[in-house]
């Protein structure tokens, strides 16, 4: 039986296109919308017309993101609370469809800063610093001059300045860490927590209006121990075991059902031996994508 090579071709490129794909929309839904609606329009177009393939491919992928986020932003506009990203758990890809989940480099504090960019500022960059691609290339793209493109993207070179995620930390380090913090937010050690939290900490917890959560991002380690302390109260329960450790997005975290039956990932961003982030998403819409064994 003869492949068809414009199916090989795409499923060759499917992970780089789709780690575009996540990083300019932060949503796996959209991601693979997108994917699906590139792949119909590459496999009706003749190879012999193109030129290079795997960049043509990427081309057609960054501008349905830009038409996508143009008319998400009134949308996001009204989001209720905290936005962050579909979590991205490593070891729970439900079908080869999503193995991409695994293969990308796409931290949370990466994605929320390239969320502050405009559309045209965030294809330029990924464009640019992620997949090389040249300012005519880009220029096609976000329909502007190559110069305009230039600007796009030392622009967004400043703005994105200390957003690229550090080297993760081996599992034999992090590990505790995140038992300990376990711990002290389940029993609401007050103490331990703030031992555990850097000063400039940030708690960012999504339930996107459906499911109840904190409505504005905690800074401070006195606020964020609060807000932990405060749940441990109200569970009234004794802290249940440490759940298996999971890779989210780079960085250590857990899958957990908590009261009401609310699926929750939570995610621990970790700085020089202290918690520096945790990003809770507990939006149904968001967790779609996790399997019947996430927990």
């Amino acid at each position: 039986m003869q492949t068809d090579p414009h199916l090989m071709l795409f499923q060759r490129e499917r992970r780089r296109l789709a780690g575009l794909a996540y990083r300019m929309t932060g949503s796996v839904a959209d991601t693979e919308d997108i994917l699906q609606q590139a792949w119909m329009r590459f496999a009706g177009k003749p190879l012999a017309g193109i030129d290079e393939p795997a960049r043509y491919l990427g081309m057609v992928v960054a501008r349905l993101c830009l038409d996508h986020l143009k008319s998400a932003r009134a949308r996001r506009e009204h989001y209720v609370g905290a936005w962050l990203p579909d979590p991205l758990v490593q070891d729970n890809a439900p079908d080869a469809e999503q193995s991409w989940i695994v293969a990308e480099d796409v931290g949370i504090a990466l994605i929320l800063t390239l969320d502050r960019l405009t559309p045209e500022m965030r294809a330029a960059f990924l464009l640019r610093d992620a997949f090389d691609y040249s300012f005519e290339e880009i220029a096609a793209v976000v329909g502007r001059t190559p110069a305009t493109c230039r600007q796009l993207v030392s622009r967004a070179r400043k703005r994105m300045a200390g957003a690229e995620p550090g080297p993760a930390l081996p599992p034999e380090q992090s590990a505790p860490i995140v038992a300990a913090f376990w711990r002290a937010a389940r029993t609401g050690d007050m103490q331990a927590l703030m031992d555990l939290f850097a000063e400039e900490i940030e708690v960012h917890t999504d339930g996107g209006g459906k499911v109840p959560a904190a409505i504005n991002v905690l800074r401070g380690r006195r606020r964020a121990a609060g807000l932990f302390v405060g749940l441990a109260r109200k569970r009234h329960l004794p802290p249940p075991p440490l759940p298996p450790l999971r890779t989210i997005n780079g960085v250590p975290g857990f899958v957990t059902r908590e009261p009401g039956n609310v699926l929750q990932t939570t995610a621990i961003g970790i700085r020089a031996g202290k918690i520096v982030a945790v990003w809770i998403v507990r939006n149904p819409d968001k967790l779609r994508h996790l399997n019947e064994n996430a927990v």
